[in-house]
C-alpha cells in the first residue's frame, strides 16, 4: 500500500512510523496516562485496517486523523493531546517551505498528484514542470495574499473549488469561442507580424494553427473554432487552381473540354483540402503551448452554418476530409494507428444529414464510423439547441456554453470593434468566460444531517461562499489592459480594442459569461431520499436542487449585470479531491462516499444499470437546467461493426438531448501489439493500468484513450478518475 505525503509525493506505507509517533507522544505524558505497548500496537493495526479500506492511497493527514481518534477511543487523551500539540507545531513549522517542497517534488517527478492532475499532460517534460512550478507559486500568492480567507479555507475542505488558482495571479481568463472568420478575412497579428487575409485553403488552415497555438498561451482553458470559416478559401482555392490549369492547357495547346478540366480542378482542390486538415490535425497534435500540452480545441461542424449553397457545399468537403482522417488518426512511436486526444471534434445533426433520404447522410454515417473506432465527434442537436436556446452555436471547450446572446436586441452594437460585425445578428464567436467556481453539492446534504430545513439554509449559505468566490474572479479581471493578450483583445481573437484600452466592457452586458459550477447531484439527492435520482420519487428533489441553483444565478446576473451561469462541471482531478475531504468529515457512508470519486454534474452514476435511451431522455431534463455548460454520455461497446446501432443512438439524441457523445474504447499494448481494452486492475492498494494480452503495466508502452469528462485523456488519471472509469457500466 501507497501513501501520499503532504508535498504530493507517494512512498510505501510504514506502519512502523505510526507506531514511534504514537510511542513518541506516550512517552511524552506522565507514567500513570500512558498506553501500553498492546495497545499502541492494536492502534497501529486499526489505522493500517482503516487506510487498507479507502482503496485508494490515503494521505498523511488522513492518517494522523484516523491516529487521533484511536488514541481517544482507547481513553488515553493526554496521549491524544500530546500527539495533537505536535501535529500542530510540525504544522507552523512547514507553512514556511510547503511551496519549496512541492516544487523540488515537481522537479523530481516524484509528485503523484501533479502527475495525475491533467489526463493531458505529461509531468515528465521541462514545459510542464515549469507551467506547475510556476503555478504552485501562483497558488501560493492566490491563497496568502489575493483570496479572502474563507473562500482558500472553504476550497481546502472541499466545500468548494476555485479552479484555476494557479492562473489567478494573471489577468487570465477560461474559455473562448475564437472569432476565426475575423482574423482570417480581416488580418490579425502574430508576434508582432502582420497576417493578412490568406490566398489559399491550405494557408488559412497553417494560419488557423498558429492563431490556435497564441490563444492556448493567453488563456487556461479550452477554445473553439469552426470549420465554417474555413469554408470561403475552398472557393478561392477553387479560383487560383482554374487559373493554373487553364494555363497549363494553353500551354499544351490542348481543350479536352470544361468537364475534364472541372474534374481535374477538383481533383487538385481535394489535395489542397486534404493538405490543409493534416496541417490542422498534426499540427494541433504536435504543438505544445506555454503550459506544456497541446491546445484544447473543439473544432465545430455545423453545416446550416454556412452562408449559401456552394459554401456549404465547400464546408461538407472540409467536414468529410477532417472525419476521414480522424478516422485513421495518428501514429504512436511504434508506427501503430492510435487516437488522439485533440482535436476535440463536434457534429451539428441537423435536418439535412439526419435522415437516410436527407443530402448529407453520407457525412453522418461516416461520422458514426469514427465515433465507433476514435470517440469522436461529439453530437449536438440543432433540434433540441434551437429549443433550450434559440441558437446553435459550439461550446467553448468540452462543454462550457455561452448564454445566448441578448445584447444584440439591446442596442449595445459592436462593443468588441469585430471586424465582421453585422447589425443584427446575433454574435456568438469572440466571447469567452471568465471562470468557474464549484459546489460540493454532496457537502451540502451530508453537512445537514437529511434534515430539509437545515439542508436549504446551507445551500443558500454554500451559494453565497460561490457567489462571492465568483466576484473575485471577475474582479480579478477588471482593469485589464488589452496589452495583456494581443491576440485576444486586439487582434482580433476577442476583440480589437486600442492599445492601452481595458477589457471591462466586455466583463458585463452578457457579452462573456462566469459559471457556477456544480458536483454530485447523485449522492446529494441519494443521501437525501434514500434513492437514485433516476427514481420518480427523487427525481422532483433533483430538479429542485438545480432549479435552485439556476435562481441563484438569476439574480446574481440581475444584480451585475454579468451573465452568471449554471454549468455542469467536468471534474477531472477535483472529483478526487472531493471524494478524499468527505471521507474526512464524514466517514466512508455506503453508497455515498465510500468511492473515491463522486459523479459529475447531473450524470446519472456510472455503475447504475440503464439502457442509453432511458438515460440520455432522463438526462435531457437537467441538461436544460445546466444552461452555461452540460453534456452525457453513454457507454457503449466496440462499435464498429454495429454502425446502424451507433446512427439509431445519433438519431435519438437529435430527438431528444441537445449535447451528447458515445464512450467507446481505443487502446494499444506496445509490448505485444494487443489492440482492445486494456483493463484496470489493483495492486497493492492501488489501481492500475494492464495488458490482458500479456500482463504489461508499465504506462509508457501502452496507449490508453478515455473520455474523463466530456474530452479524450491519454496521459493517464488519478486514482479516484481511475476508479470511476473501472466502475462504468455498459449502456448499450
Amino acid at each position: 500500500m501507497k501513501i501520499i505525503k503532504r508535498n504530493g509525493a507517494e512512498v510505501t506505507f510504514d506502519p512502523a512510523k505510526i507506531a514511534a509517533a504514537i510511542t513518541a507522544a506516550n512517552n511524552a505524558v506522565d507514567e500513570s496516562v500512558r498506553m501500553t505497548p498492546l495497545q499502541i500496537q492494536r492502534i497501529t493495526e486499526h489505522v493500517q485496517i482503516s487506510c487498507e479500506e479507502m482503496g485508494r492511497s490515503p494521505a498523511v493527514e488522513e492518517i494522523q486523523d484516523l491516529v487521533e481518534k484511536a488514541i481517544m477511543a482507547h481513553g488515553a487523551f493526554e496521549v491524544a493531546k500530546c500527539y495533537i500539540t505536535y501535529r500542530y507545531t510540525r504544522s507552523l513549522l512547514r507553512q514556511s517551505n510547503t511551496t519549496d517542497d512541492r516544487i523540488l517534488t515537481l522537479i523530481e517527478c516524484n509528485n503523484e498528484e501533479v502527475k495525475q492532475e491533467n489526463a493531458n499532460k505529461n509531468p515528465t517534460i521541462n514545459a510542464v514542470q515549469r507551467d506547475y512550478m510556476a503555478g504552485e507559486v501562483s497558488k501560493d500568492i492566490t491563497n496568502r495574499i489575493l483570496l479572502p480567507k474563507e473562500i482558500v479555507d472553504a476550497h481546502n475542505a472541499g466545500i468548494i473549488h476555485f479552479h484555476d488558482s494557479d492562473y489567478y495571479a494573471q489577468h487570465m481568463h477560461n474559455c473562448d469561442l475564437v472569432n476565426l472568420e475575423d482574423m482570417l478575412q480581416n488580418g490579425t497579428v502574430i508576434s508582432g507580424t502582420l497576417i493578412e487575409k490568406p490566398h489559399s485553403f491550405s494557408t488559412a488552415c497553417n494560419i488557423a494553427t498558429q492563431i490556435i497555438a497564441q490563444v492556448a498561451s493567453n488563456q487556461y482553458g479550452g477554445q473553439s473554432i469552426s470549420l465554417t470559416h474555413l469554408a470561403p478559401f475552398v472557393q478561392i482555392s477553387r479560383e487560383k487552381i482554374r487559373k493554373a490549369v487553364d494555363k497549363e492547357m494553353a500551354e499544351l495547346g490542348i481543350n479536352p473540354g470544361e468537364e475534364a478540366i472541372s474534374n481535374l480542378v477538383e481533383t487538385r482542390l481535394r489535395e489542397e483540402v486534404k493538405r490543409g486538415i493534416q496541417t490542422i490535425q498534426y499540427q494541433v497534435i504536435t504543438l505544445m503551448t506555454t503550459n506544456g500540452q497541446a491546445p484544447f480545441i473543439t473544432v465545430f461542424m455545423y453545416l446550416n452554418e454556412a452562408r449559401n449553397e456552394q459554401e456549404k457545399k465547400d464546408l461538407a468537403l472540409i467536414i468529410e476530409e477532417m472525419l476521414r482522417q480522424r478516422y485513421e488518426g495518428v501514429k504512436n512511436e511504434k508506427g501503430v494507428w492510435i487516437t488522439p486526444a485533440f482535436p476535440k471534434l463536434i457534429y451539428v445533426l441537423e435536418e439535412d444529414n439526419i435522415t437516410e433520404d436527407s443530402p448529407y447522410w453520407y457525412l453522418t454515417r461516416l461520422a458514426a464510423q469514427v465515433t465507433a473506432k476514435r470517440m469522436v465527434p461529439d453530437y449536438i442537436s440543432e433540434k433540441k439547441m434551437l429549443e433550450y436556446k434559440g441558437d446553435t452555436y459550439v461550446c467553448m471547450g468540452c462543454r462550457s456554453f455561452l448564454t445566448p446572446d441578448r445584447f444584440t436586441e439591446a442596442g449595445v452594437g459592436n462593443i468588441a470593434n469585430a471586424g465582421n460585425y453585422e447589425p443584427g445578428k446575433h454574435k456568438y464567436y469572440g466571447r469567452f468566460n471568465q471562470g468557474v467556481v464549484t459546489i460540493n453539492l454532496v457537502d451540502v446534504a451530508l453537512s445537514s444531517g437529511r434534515d430539509s430545513d437545515k439542508f436549504w439554509q446551507i445551500f443558500d449559505e454554500r451559494l453565497d461562499l460561490c457567489y462571492r468566490a465568483l466576484l473575485c474572479r471577475h474582479e480579478r479581471l477588471k482593469g485589464t489592459l488589452s496589452d495583456a493578450a494581443p491576440i485576444l483583445w486586439q487582434y482580433g481573437a476577442l476583440a480589437r480594442l486600442e492599445k492601452g484600452e481595458p477589457i471591462d466592457k466586455l466583463l458585463y452586458g452578457g457579452y462573456s459569461t462566469i459559471s457556477l459550477g456544480y458536483a454530485g447531484l447523485y449522492e446529494c439527492v441519494k443521501y437525501m431520499t434514500g434513492r437514485s435520482h433516476t427514481d420518480p420519487e427523487a427525481k422532483p428533489f433533483a430538479l429542485q436542487v438545480m432549479q435552485h441553483m439556476n435562481d441563484a444565478c438569476k439574480l446574481w446576473k440581475a444584480k451585475h449585470d454579468v451573465d452568471f451561469s449554471l454549468y455542469g462541471t467536468p471534474l477531472e482531478s477535483t472529483t478526487y479531491k472531493f471524494a478524499k475531504c468527505l471521507q474526512q468529515r464524514f466517514g466512508k457512508i455506503p453508497g455515498i462516499t465510500d468511492k473515491s470519486y463522486i459523479t459529475n454534474s447531473y450524470h446519472v452514476h456510472v455503475a447504475e444499470e440503464i439502457d442509453a435511451f432511458t438515460k440520455l431522455r432522463f438526462e435531457s431534463e437537467f441538461q436544460q437546467l445546466s444552461p452555461g455548460g452540460a453534456i452525457s454520455y453513454v457507454e457503449v461497446p466496440n462499435m464498429q461493426q454495429n454502425i446502424d446501432a451507433v446512427l439509431e443512438v445519433m438519431k435519438f439524441i437529435y430527438d431528444n438531448i441537445m449535447y451528447a457523445e458515445l464512450n467507446t474504447k481505443s487502446d494499444y499494448c506496445q509490448c505485444c501489439g494487443f489492440d482492445g481494452e486494456i483493463e484496470i486492475k489493483e495492486d497493492d492498494g492501488k489501481l492500475i493500468w494492464v495488458c490482458p494480452q500479456c500482463g504489461n503495466t508499465d504506462q509508457n508502452k501502452m496507449n490508453v484513450a478515455r473520455r474523463t469528462c466530456g474530452y479524450i485523456g491519454t496521459q493517464y488519471w488519478n486514482q479516484g478518475r481511475t476508479q470511476e472509469i473501472k466502475d462504468r457500466v455498459l449502456h448499450l
